[in-house]
């Protein structure tokens, strides 16, 4: 009985190391996701669902000027994340993302309704009433009137932002009535 060498049998027994490059991309990736969560506001970082103290550092790292202690930190911070599951931090990273773009969009939209409202355009009033079945025209159109009393004789913009609040106001209660 002579052992011979089988190539099969050491293709098994061999140890298959991870890709050097793919590590070093995925800790790329943990780096910038990092990046990217120090950049929330703390009420959005601790929704995120990280452990506590990566969620401390987090906070620490946010608080630090952009030099070598933020790095380090940093990096204490991607070598802690390379050890917890990343995917269900990235997707509550996404979707905090998404309503910040979408509250940024009616943010803008409100802004475009004032200033229609704001010109002299008697059909963007009557348009928005149309829109708005439940917005009381009575008050609108003082706060229209005036903002641009207030216009005219170069007086702080108080009605003209009486005026958004109020656009405010009616969207998140539609909003509201939309989600019940």
């Amino acid at each position: 009985m002579s052992e011979f060498f089988d190539p099969q049998e050491e293709e098994e027994t061999w140890a298959i190391r991870p890709n050097k490059s793919q590590i070093k991309r995925d800790i790329a990736v943990i780096s910038d996701l990092c990046e990217e969560i120090t950049q929330l506001a703390p009420a959005q970082i601790e929704r995120l669902g990280l452990p506590d103290n990566i969620q401390k550092a987090i906070l620490e790292a946010a608080k630090m000027p952009v030099k070598g202690a933020r790095k380090r930190q940093l990096k204490f911070i991607t070598a802690a994340m390379r050890k917890t599951d990343v995917e269900p931090i990235q997707e509550q990273l996404d979707k905090i993302k998404a309503k910040s773009a979408h509250a940024a969009r009616e943010l803008h939209q409100l802004e475009r309704w004032r200033e229609r409202l704001l010109s002299d355009d008697k059909q963007a009033v009557t348009e928005f009433l149309a829109k708005n079945p439940e917005a009381d025209a009575q008050h609108i159109r003082q706060l229209i009137r005036n903002a641009k009393k207030e216009l005219a004789i170069a007086k702080p913009p108080k009605s003209s932002r009486l005026l958004f609040c109020y656009l405010r106001e009616l969207m998140e209660n539609e909003l509201d009535k939309t989600e019940e």
